[in-house]
């Protein structure tokens, strides 16, 4: 692996969240919270845990020790869920961007979020935090449609390959 695919990655994952935003400033708060049977029961809870957990890697990628899980507690209006979503993405994607490839390999050592004790490679770590957007973005897809929404478009990494 590279740096260049991670790079790659990265600008996938914001492009296609980018995307995922664009289709949520177009739903109503109806919508946005109406329970729907997935991982998560909103549209809205779906984002949210998607915003927490790119925050919570970007915190320990920073090496900060005490990482904070937003789902339990951002009380945010949709708009500043998706300023949030968007922000952080670009910070994702800013970190990967100034990451030395030469320690692509090493490993990060971190905690989860029930104090387990994990040491990872950074590239397999940046691939699961694209990896972990892209299941949940198809949840959103699903959700989406059911709540109404169908002007959905494609957000496959190819529409990134081939801009």
């Amino acid at each position: 692996m590279t740096k260049q695919y991670f790079k790659e990655i990265a600008e996938y994952n914001l492009w296609a969240n980018t995307i995922v935003c664009s289709w949520l400033e177009q739903i109503n708060d109806e919508q946005w919270n109406k329970e729907i049977i997935s991982s998560f029961n909103s549209i809205q809870e779906t984002v949210l845990h998607i915003i927490s957990a790119e925050k919570a890697w970007i915190e320990r990628f920073r090496k900060n020790p005490q990482i904070v899980w937003i789902q339990s507690s951002f009380k945010g209006t949709k708009e500043e869920h998706i300023k949030l979503w968007k922000e952080t993405s670009e910070e994702f994607k800013s970190i990967v961007d100034a990451f030395d490839e030469n320690n692509l390999n090493t490993n990060l050592d971190f905690k989860r979020l029930n104090g387990d004790a994990y040491s990872m490679p950074y590239y397999q770590l940046f691939a699961h935090v694209v990896n972990h957007a892209t299941y949940h973005r198809g949840q959103l897809v699903t959700m989406l449609r059911q709540s109404g929404f169908t002007n959905i478009s494609a957000t496959d990494i190819l529409g990134v390959y081939r801009r």
